[in-house]
């Protein structure tokens, strides 16, 4: 009986030994020491307390974009003035104003116009015009302001020139010199505020911009506080247009860029900038030798990239759009087929997101557009949604951005569609294009 005891006691021993040897091998079948577990355990307590701060922020910063979405809502209707007078009080001496072109003279005339202290930054990239260095003298002597200049690391310049050249952004793009350049040293900037104030106005390029806000929780960069929703964005000439600005601006008599005079608009770096044509939308003269749909530097890429989680959000929830009957709704075979002809019409297309916010912005313009046509014979207005065909849409019209608007004329070889490249799609423009490209106009 002794014996059995004992004998049962030891097997079940064994059982409990080799089951805790099991745990403390590691997956290699080396023995983990006291150390190495311990380390293990606090290692793995690190990862769940990690885990735990990245939701509660990740909620908390819904709940702060919920909330400045309401303050959005409520100062969608005031005045410029109005909007600088809420960012001042809101923010104080935590909130700047950042400045490189005539709408960022307004605002600092706004903020002048107010009576509270205010404080304006700029970023000089090293490749700005001379006309543009004069115009932060002028405005630093007409407002009695010091700007804070804030500029991109010289090592990493020195690396991006020596390793591809001084204008490697015309064969690559120019997101990579953006980044060195203006990016970063941005980023840096805006980790010392609260808030910041830019002069991003909804009609600068309709490709981009449609879908601004007077204020929201900055997308991209972090402030003061860190981590998502610790820096909110101002922008208080949003819903402003081009020509009420510059009416500002001259009764104001307030400095301006002496470029605007020689038929430059929106100005940035020296060798990224040339003047706009009559009729072109004001941004066309910025990395002109792009896609119309990338035309932003990474200081707003917020206008053009939404989160993962907030755009499947988005997909859930939006609504078709273009339902009009003067609108054609095309299968991806029905497509297939015009593209590899024969056609026996002009066709139109748009390939659109739902969910995309500057789709949603052309949906009127577009509408109109087709109303226009609808009685003329051979030419048909359609639209194809793209984002759940993405792969045929990317192969067979080179889609990279929403929307992508192409043309298929009748007399077109097989395969063969024209790009829509202008950033402006009033109906105005876009009828124009038809007439050029259209057999039956």
């Amino acid at each position: 009986m002794t014996i059995m005891i004992g004998t049962a006691s030891t097997a079940s021993v064994g059982v409990r030994m080799s089951t805790c040897r099991m745990a403390l091998k590691t997956t290699n079948g080396r023995w983990r020491g006291p150390q190495e577990r311990q380390g293990l355990a606090q290692s793995r307590k690190l990862r769940r307390a990690s885990l735990r701060r990245t939701l509660t922020a990740a909620s908390s910063a819904q709940d702060q974009s919920a909330s400045w979405e309401k303050v959005a809502e409520s100062l969608d209707s005031k005045s410029p003035l109005e909007i600088m007078d809420h960012a001042l009080s809101t923010f104080e001496g935590d909130v700047a104003i950042a400045f490189s072109g005539a709408e960022d003279v307004a605002l600092i005339e706004y903020a002048h116009l107010t009576g509270k202290q205010y404080r304006v930054f700029s970023l000089d990239t090293g490749r700005l015009n001379p006309e543009t260095y004069r115009l932060f003298d002028a405005v630093e002597k007409h407002y009695g302001i010091r700007i804070e200049y804030t500029f991109p690391e010289a090592e990493e310049v020195v690396d991006l020139v020596r390793s591809k050249g001084m204008f490697s952004f015309y064969e690559d793009g120019h997101q990579e010199c953006c980044r060195v350049r203006k990016v970063r040293p941005l980023r840096k900037q805006l980790k010392g505020l609260k808030a910041w104030i830019t002069g991003q106005r909804k009609d600068q390029s309709p490709g981009t911009r449609q879908g601004v806000p007077v204020v929201e929780v900055d997308p991209v960069f972090e402030g003061l506080e860190g981590g998502a929703g610790s820096l909110i964005k101002y922008n208080p000439l949003s819903n402003m247009s081009s020509a009420e600005v510059w009416n500002f601006l001259r009764v104001m008599g307030v400095p301006t860029n002496e470029l605007h005079t020689c038929g430059y608009v929106s100005i940035g770096c020296e060798p990224c900038t040339r003047p706009v044509l009559p009729n072109q939308a004001e941004r066309e003269g910025r990395w002109w030798w792009e896609d119309s749909s990338s035309k932003e530097c990474g200081l707003h890429s917020g206008n053009i990239v939404q989160g993962a989680v907030d755009q499947a959000s988005e997909e859930e929830k939006v609504e078709d759009l273009f339902k009009s009957n003067a609108v054609e709704t095309l299968s991806k075979d029905a497509l297939q087929r015009v593209l590899d002809g024969p056609r026996d019409v002009d066709t139109l297309v748009v390939l659109y997101a739902p969910w995309c916010r500057f789709c949603k912005a052309m949906e009127e313009d577009y509408e109109d557009l087709a109303a226009r046509v609808a009685d003329r014979k051979g030419i048909r207005v359609a639209k194809f949604q793209a984002d759940i065909e993405r792969d045929f849409a990317e192969s067979r019209f080179g889609l990279k951005t929403f929307p992508h608007i192409a043309m298929l004329p009748a007399s077109g070889s097989a395969g063969e569609s024209i790009k829509f490249g202008s950033e402006r799609r009033d109906p105005d423009t876009l009828e124009m294009w038809i007439n050029a490209l259209s057999s039956s106009s």
